[in-house]
């Protein structure tokens, strides 16, 4: 193709074609309008960005800047929180990773191949990949990973998830570059199993539990200095395996400083504001403050993305009263939740129906939104034995402020059906010390790509018939099991659905839990950062991410 010159709005109209914001007809009639010619402005609706555009504005160097919590981190396969990942995510890869637009490609494999009753599934290599200390990376580590994931003693939330269909004698290395699992059930997620965030995979040779003490991964930063409660650093590789747009070795900014500033929002949005820091990690948090601060800030991207992330009211079933499910429904019927999304979160978002299926999941069968009904809702507690009405306590974490608004409006709208609703608000850290054991909470929990994969991370029971580790309600129903295990195995997609269809229904009947909305959530940084986009569960998937030089 003949070297162009562009209009400088050109890059923007590619970068929003590719972001599906624009169809490819609507692209090509704003692209004629500025100047381009029929013939290439279809040649730039490809898959490959011309390196004419882009290698050329493409600036290298820069340290990124990002408020975000520093946890105490060791073994990456117990991360409950997307900070750490979002960190170390710089440093160690997946397998697989999974788009803004909810595609699931291969990382480290070139490819995977699933048998006709996806009970066979083949993991072939990435070659040529080096850890930051040199080592190869090879099937040993893939090995390696995956059995720590089923080792109880870890206490990885991915036992929960693929624990139920493999287990260590089921991997078999077949050569250095393949691996082969043998499920013991079809499963037909997978790829999408391999990039939880929980899923770095680790060097065999070096990982002996501690990953701050020996942080050798396969990604394109190396971990230079790890301070709990302060600060984490890194520092770009120059033997990166990904290549740039202009030939050369990934990452384009030489570092990355993850500054721990505390959980109040106040001093993040006037450190973003002022330039102090570029990004703020809105993983954890909720980001209805950042949002209503910034989004007319003319130095400032807050970047939107529609997500299955929601914030989870869930009753313990194995402690009163929650283990009689009329005071479950009692409970779930208060949600007023037009009123709660408007108020908790401004309306952004879509309102939920207590079970843990987003309506964008491919599985997703449509079923009506329940209405706010406190006179139901008092008949029931009234049927359970409490005609008197129900003194409860409510623990929410005090950081995440839509899920305190969720929390206080819920409290109002259930005082009528006589639930009064003793709220106790802790430190987010807290609440995540004891997020399982609390009788009744709200949970942020986070997007996942397919319906399959929350229902087995959080609503079933392992091989001893116990709830798995990251079931926090401890609700196990012997025919959603079995009916999630046939969706686990069905390919076609209008299929599950049906099978959707039955499983919503019970969880929404007879679960544990309450949904009163699915949130949007926001990448915030200034606009300096170039090339980030949002993604529905906030993962910093920065590789190509670059910096304008600050004025």
């Amino acid at each position: 193709m003949k070297k162009e010159r562009f209009h400088p709005y050109i890059p923007e109209l590619i970068d929003q074609y590719e972001k599906g914001n624009l169809t490819r007809r609507e692209f090509l009639r704003y692209a004629t309008l500025l100047g381009v010619s029929v013939g290439v402005a279809s040649h730039l609706t490809g898959l490959l960005r011309p390196k004419s555009i882009f290698a050329a504005r493409v600036r290298r160097g820069g340290t990124l800047r990002v408020s975000s919590a520093v946890q105490k981190v060791t073994h990456p396969a117990q991360f409950s929180w997307i900070a750490p990942s979002n960190q170390l995510r710089q440093v160690a890869e997946y397998l697989t990773y999974t788009g803004n637009n909810n595609i699931t490609h291969p990382y480290l494999l070139k490819n995977w191949e699933a048998s006709e009753n996806l009970k066979a599934w083949t993991l072939n290599l990435r070659q040529g990949i080096k850890f930051n200390n040199g080592d190869e990376f090879t099937a040993d580590d893939v090995v390696f990973t995956l059995n720590q994931w089923l080792n109880k003693d870890v206490g990885s939330s991915l036992l929960g998830m693929v624990g139920s269909y493999l287990s260590p004698t089921d991997i078999e290395k077949t050569d250095k570059y393949q691996v082969k699992l043998h499920l013991r059930r079809p499963e037909i997620a997978v790829p999408e199993h391999l990039f939880h965030y929980p899923a770095l995979v680790l060097n065999h040779r070096t990982f002996e539990g501690d990953f701050i003490k020996r942080p050798h991964g396969t990604g394109p930063y190396t971990l230079e200095l790890y301070r709990e409660g302060e600060r984490c650093m890194l520092k770009r590789r120059n033997d990166y395996w990904q290549k740039g747009d202009d030939g050369k070795s990934l990452p384009y900014m030489d570092g990355m400083e993850f500054i721990d500033m505390g959980s109040e929002m106040a001093p993040q949005i006037a450190a973003i504001k002022a330039g102090e820091i570029d990004m703020i990690d809105l993983g954890d948090a909720g980001g209805t403050d950042v949002y209503r601060a910034l989004k007319d800030d003319p130095n400032i991207n807050v970047m939107p993305s529609t997500t299955g992330q929601t914030r989870l009211l869930r009753m313990r079933v194995d402690m009163k009263p929650w283990s009689d499910n009329r005071v479950r429904m009692a409970l779930k019927l208060c949600q007023h939740r037009e009123k709660i999304l408007a108020l908790a979160y401004f309306g952004q978002g879509l309102r939920g129906q207590d079970f843990h299926v987003y309506p964008k999941h491919p599985e997703y069968c449509r079923k009506p939104i329940p209405k706010y009904d406190p006179e139901r809702a008092k008949e029931l507690l009234k049927e359970a034995g409490y005609s008197q009405g129900l003194d409860v306590n409510l623990a929410v974490g005090s950081g995440w402020t839509d899920i305190v608004r969720y929390a206080e409006v819920l409290k109002q709208d259930a005082a009528s059906a006589g639930f009064r609703i003793n709220i106790k608000t802790m430190p987010t850290s807290q609440y995540w010390e004891k997020w399982t054991e609390v009788d009744l909470g709200i949970t942020p929990w986070t997007h996942r790509p397919l319906g399959t994969m929350v229902l087995s991370l959080a609503y079933i029971a392992d091989d001893e018939g116990k709830p798995v580790p990251w079931n926090e309600t401890r609700w196990v129903d012997e025919e959603f099991s079995h009916l999630l295990e046939k969706a686990n195995g069905t390919l076609n997609v209008d299929e599950r659905r049906k099978i959707f269809c039955k499983l919503e229904e019970i969880q929404m009947t007879r679960g544990s839990i309450g949904i009163g909305w699915w949130r949007n959530v926001w990448m915030v940084t200034r606009k300096r950062v170039q090339d980030a986009e949002s993604h529905p569960t906030l993962y910093m998937l920065f590789n190509k991410v670059w910096l304008i030089k600050k004025a």
